[in-house]
């Protein structure tokens, strides 16, 4: 997520009494099944925002893949910017249609402890016509849904500058 998306404390109160029976949380499964679902979450939000110029995104289908609450800022020198989901969509996604962007993951960290996951994941974006050409690297919150269900609560990113390179570690295949 670029400068040109930048345009662009989970805190739960826990009931007095327990919930009722049809909030019972899924059990979890193995720890490689949910590391799984946890990179599919985060390739899911890859995908929805990238397409080339003229494409729609599938806004209906990232909203399933983030908390209703969820944030994504990006920082930069002056600091942070960003916000709501929702201002993502009304301010990114008419650029993202127009100019048409792609981003993958080059490499990807996933810790997690119980139903909070971190994913440290490096990118590589471009814009379809080659005026953007960008890398950094984003850091993805997630918490599990009592559903089972992986949930992006926010994105903060930082892209690479000279003066800022991504570690070697991270870099991944270009």
């Amino acid at each position: 997520m670029t400068m040109i998306l930048a345009a662009i404390a989970l805190a739960v109160a826990q009931p007095a009494s327990p919930p009722a029976a049809t909030s019972v949380s899924k059990p979890l499964g193995t720890p490689a099944a949910e590391e799984a679902a946890v990179r599919r979450a985060v390739a899911d939000v890859y995908a929805v925002i990238s397409g080339p110029a003229g494409s729609k995104r599938d806004w209906a289908r990232m909203r399933t893949l983030f908390t209703p609450d969820a944030r994504l800022y990006a920082v930069g020198r002056n600091g942070l910017s960003g916000g709501s989901l929702e201002d993502y969509i009304a301010k990114g996604g008419p650029m993202l249609e127009k100019v048409g962007f792609t981003e993958r993951e080059l490499t990807g960290r996933v810790q997690m402890y119980g139903n909070v996951a971190q994913v440290w994941s490096s990118y590589h974006g471009t814009s379809t016509d080659g005026t953007v050409n960008v890398r950094g690297i984003n850091s993805f919150q997630l918490a599990r849904d009592p559903m089972g269900t992986w949930r992006v609560h926010s994105i903060l990113w930082q892209q690479e500058r000279p003066d800022l390179k991504i570690p070697t570690d991270m870099k991944g295949r270009r």
